[in-house]
Order: C-alpha cells, then sequence, then structure tokens
C-alpha cells in the first residue's frame, strides 16, 4: 500500500492504538482512585513555580496535572463536564469510565468486536439510567439536605467542621434562593489563613478584596448609602492620539482648572446624592478622592465585576453608567461598611444587607493550603445541595446505589444473549468498583466487604453501604451485619449518607460516553505540528 502521508508522522493502528489509549485512560483513573471517599489519600501537586497544592479532590488535582495522552485528557473533560454540571462526583465519574475500558479490554481479548461492546454499553446505560430514577427517594426535609452537605464533605481536610460549615451553606443558600431560581454564584467563599475552620461565619453582605483609597475617608460607615458605578471618576482620556498647542501660560491654568471643574462637577452630583459609600469598576482621580474624603465618604476603585454584580444584588443598588442618571433611587443600603484586616490584609466588609440576594461566606483556616482545601470542599457541598434542591431526589451514598445497580444489571443481563451478555456483565462489573475501591481506600479487606454487601442487597437490604469507620457504625448496622457476623456494613439511612441523584446520572453518562468514544478509535494518527510550536506528544 503506498504511503499516503507526508513526512512519515507517527502512527499507531487497529489492536495497538485501542491498548494504547485503554491504558492512558486507565493511568488517569488509578491516579484519582486512592483519594475516594471517607478514606481517601491526598496528592500534592507542585508545579514549575514550586507552589503546592494538596488535595483529594478529582477535578483539582487532574487540572493541575501536565496531561499529553490525547486519550487521557478526554477522561479530564469528563471530570470537568461533572464539575461543570453537577459540582461534585468527579472522581467516581473518572473512575467508573476508566473501569469501563478496562473491562472492555479484556471482552476485546476474547474476540469481541468494540463496535458490540459500545452497543451494549450504550444499552446498559439506558437500563442504569432509569433504575436510579425508580431507586432515588424524594428529598424530605431540611436536614437530608444537611446530610447531603455532610457526606460531600466527608473525608476532606476539613471534616471534622462539617456539621458547622453544612449549616452556614444552608443558611447561605436560604438567602439567595427564590422562587424563580438558585444560584449558587450567589455565594461568595472568601477565605482568611489564621484562625480555626470553626471561626468560620456567613456574612450577609459581601467582602471586597479592596482598601479604601485615600487614608482621610472613614474606615467605618454606619447605615450605609452605597453608589455603585462602573464608569471612571476621573478624566477621560481620548480614544486617538491628540496634541493641543498652547500659546500662553494662562491658557495651561485654564486648561488645568476645567478639568479641575469637572471632577469636582462629577463629586458634587455624588454628594448631592446622598451617598456615603462609593464602589467604582474603574479608576479614581487623586483630586476626585480629595473631594470625597473631604465629604466623608468611603470610596473603593477597581472593583472586579463580578464582585460589582454580586454587589449589587446584596444591597439592591442599581450599578451607574452614567453620572446624569445619579438618583437617590439607584442607591443601595447596608448596615455597615467597614475597612476590616482579615487574616494579613486589608479589606472591606459590605454587611448587614437588607433582602441580600448575594451574601458571603468567610471560611478561616489555620494555612493556605487548608484554606483552599476548605474552599473546595465547600465549593463540592454547595453544588450537591442545589443539585439535591433542583432534583428533588436524592440516592443512598458508602457504594449502595453502584451495587444496586451493577446487581440489577446482571440481572438484565440475563434477558440478553451471546456477547451483548457478556458486554453488560462487564459494564456491571466496572460499576462494583466504586464500592470495592471504598473498602479498599478504608484499610478493609474488599473481597469480605464485596461479599456481604451483596448478599445483603440480595436479601432487599438497599440501602447497605461500606462501612468505611467500622467502630462507629456497630450499633446503627447491628440487624444486618448479624449476617455475616462482621462490621462490614452500614445503613445509608440511619447515618444520613446521601448524594443528589443527577450526581449519579451525569457521572454515568459521561463515563459511558468518553468509554464508548474511545472504544471508537482504531487509528491514532501524530498531526502536522503548528509552526514555531513544539510538539511533545508521544504515541507511546
Amino acid at each position: 500500500m503506498p504511503e499516503i502521508l507526508a513526512n512519515n508522522p507517527e502512527r499507531i493502528q487497529g489492536r495497538d492504538a485501542l491498548r494504547s489509549n485503554i491504558a492512558a485512560a486507565r493511568a488517569i483513573a488509578l491516579t484519582v482512585k486512592s483519594t475516594l471517599g471517607p478514606k481517601g489519600m491526598d496528592k500534592m501537586i507542585v508545579d514549575q513555580a514550586g507552589n503546592i497544592t494538596i488535595t483529594n479532590d478529582g477535578v483539582t488535582i487532574l487540572k493541575e496535572m501536565q496531561i499529553e495522552h490525547p486519550a487521557a485528557k478526554m477522561l479530564v473533560e469528563v471530570a470537568k463536564t461533572q464539575e461543570n454540571k453537577v459540582g461534585d462526583g468527579t472522581t467516581t465519574a473518572v473512575i467508573i469510565a476508566g473501569e469501563l475500558l478496562s473491562q472492555a479490554e479484556g471482552l476485546i481479548d476474547q474476540g469481541i468486536h468494540p463496535s458490540i461492546i459500545i452497543r451494549a454499553y450504550a444499552q446498559a446505560e439506558e437500563f442504569a439510567q432509569r433504575r436510579l430514577i425508580s431507586f432515588s427517594k424524594p428529598i424530605e426535609n431540611r436536614n437530608t439536605l444537611h446530610q447531603i452537605a455532610t457526606t460531600a464533605m466527608t473525608g476532606k481536610g476539613i471534616e471534622r467542621y462539617k456539621e458547622h460549615l453544612a449549616s452556614l451553606l444552608i443558611d447561605a443558600l436560604d438567602h439567595v434562593r427564590t422562587q424563580e431560581s438558585l444560584n449558587q454564584e450567589n455565594i461568595k467563599l472568601e477565605l482568611e489563613v489564621g484562625p480555626t475552620t470553626e471561626k468560620s461565619e456567613l456574612i450577609v453582605g459581601i467582602i471586597l478584596d479592596k482598601e479604601r483609597v485615600h487614608p482621610s475617608m472613614p474606615s467605618k460607615i454606619e447605615n450605609a448609602k452605597i453608589l455603585l458605578v462602573d464608569i471612571p471618576l476621573e478624566v477621560r482620556s481620548t480614544d486617538i492620539d491628540a496634541k493641543i498647542q498652547l500659546s500662553d501660560p494662562k491658557q495651561l491654568q485654564q486648561f488645568l482648572e476645567h478639568e479641575e471643574q469637572h471632577l469636582k462637577s462629577i463629586t458634587t452630583n455624588i454628594i448631592q446624592s446622598g451617598a456615603t459609600v462609593v464602589i467604582c469598576q474603574r479608576g479614581i482621580d487623586d483630586l476626585a478622592q480629595y473631594y470625597l474624603a473631604k465629604a466623608n465618604i468611603l470610596a473603593l476603585r477597581r472593583v472586579k465585576k463580578s464582585d460589582m454584580e454580586l454587589l449589587e444584588k446584596s444591597t439592591n443598588a442599581k450599578i451607574c453608567s452614567s453620572l446624569k442618571d445619579l438618583t437617590t433611587a439607584i442607591l443601595g443600603s447596608a448596615s455597615t461598611v467597614e475597612e476590616r484586616l482579615i487574616g494579613e490584609t486589608k479589606m472591606v466588609v459590605v454587611s448587614g444587607c437588607p433582602n441580600a440576594k448575594a451574601i458571603t461566606i468567610l471560611l478561616r483556616a489555620p494555612t493556605p493550603q487548608n484554606a483552599q482545601e476548605c474552599k473546595r470542599a465547600c465549593t463540592d457541598a454547595l453544588g450537591d445541595i442545589c443539585a439535591a434542591i433542583n432534583d428533588k431526589r436524592m440516592l443512598p451514598g458508602a457504594g449502595a446505589t453502584e451495587i444496586h445497580l451493577a446487581l440489577a444489571l446482571e440481572e438484565f443481563a440475563k434477558t440478553q444473549s451471546g456477547r451483548n451478555q457478556l458486554a453488560i456483565q462487564a459494564y456491571a462489573k466496572a460499576l462494583e468498583s466504586i464500592p470495592h475501591t471504598l473498602a479498599q481506600n478504608a484499610g478493609l479487606d474488599a473481597m469480605d466487604s464485596m461479599t456481604a454487601l451483596k448478599a445483603a442487597h440480595q436479601n432487599g437490604l438497599s440501602t447497605l453501604g461500606i462501612n468505611t469507620q467500622p467502630s462507629t457504625y456497630t450499633q446503627a448496622a447491628n440487624q444486618i451485619n448479624q449476617m455475616s457476623n462482621s462490621n462490614l456494613l452500614l445503613n445509608t439511612e440511619q447515618e444520613g449518607i446521601f448524594e443528589p441523584l443527577s450526581i449519579k446520572t451525569v457521572a454515568l453518562a459521561s463515563a459511558t460516553q468518553v468509554a464508548e468514544m474511545i472504544l471508537r478509535i482504531d487509528d491514532i494518527i501524530l498531526g502536522k505540528p503548528k509552526e514555531n510550536t513544539n510538539n511533545s506528544f508521544k504515541l507511546d
């Protein structure tokens, strides 16, 4: 066969291409596998600048890793999709995807064509999605949301404070939630390094990483009237280059006086509006700062657009884009606006906002690494709570859902024939990897735990999961563990271990689709690199 590609590019075809992709995907799944569950381990990631990240958050680990293999990057995209859609469950999605490919490799070795496996996997996923809905239960009350939040934070570095943090998150959602929408973006998570995490607090308002622009301005304003402006409070520069020729020194003085009068006019309008706090998205001229300070107005400049939008929702102010529209009607309010030293940084706290629809949780931790991990844990928990509120349905955690699906799929496989049956059984086996990994990461005998779990579910005890802390759950699981004379299982309902429905539905869909996509690839060609770039990817 004649060579049709120029420059003899590196290329892998057929079974070798499939094995290369599966091996890369499995390596990614193996990387995050040890982080799953309450007893999951952490990873330390050191970037090129020497910055250290310590976490067991799956998507954070994968984002920080420098991954070159294209199939491996596809699993990273699975994690990102899970994070964007639900906010949690990234590790579960990646592990299932890796295990689906691992099981597929065994089937291919038995002579089953990838297209048959793809078709069977799609059939199995469709069955599993229907089963998830029927297996799920309605969310009963606020306490259930609290349990979902604590489940999400279990196994993180801040686990001992999960009850306090879960309460803060749910209280925060109560503030920002409306009948029309629930947007977790309206909850700002701000970090303070120093105190312990139990000192974290909810602030009905917004914390800004800014300080007052002039030292003569008051550092604290009570019963503040807040003006938000997204235009510069300074003399505007022209969009084109211009040259002004002056023939008389008096003209220069007149020019400067005109600028001063313009700035004075701007600040006079602000002062007459009754505003006591001015928060500007752009710059504030030194002269304008002087006039505002003289009027005892606290001013901030170059505030981020996202913070301006949060302030608008929190203080009920309207962002002013033209001082011609400046009236008292667009001013917001807050009981206190104060410049504080938070950690080692001066920040301005806007608090006591009536009917605030955007608020801040101030997360405290003793070290920067703890603070970042605390924020990641709270972000996951926040995503879980929002998903639960939107779904209105939940599933048992601790591997109970996965083993229920696996057993149901095994029964479903019996209704199929030939190779289709084998592929659906492989799909069920892949789902078993979640409870198996939970037991393994807890230092338990995974085989004993899985045997006990399967026996319990086959006997109708579908709320049972893996007991990763045997000394903690003995009393709650007494009835079940008598079956195996062990302490291997727990009752997820009694222990309050729940997850929102969409975490599992999205994880299954994403994992199945990426596995199918990788199984379709039978040829890897290293394309022509772009000019002036180095293509460092190697197929081997």
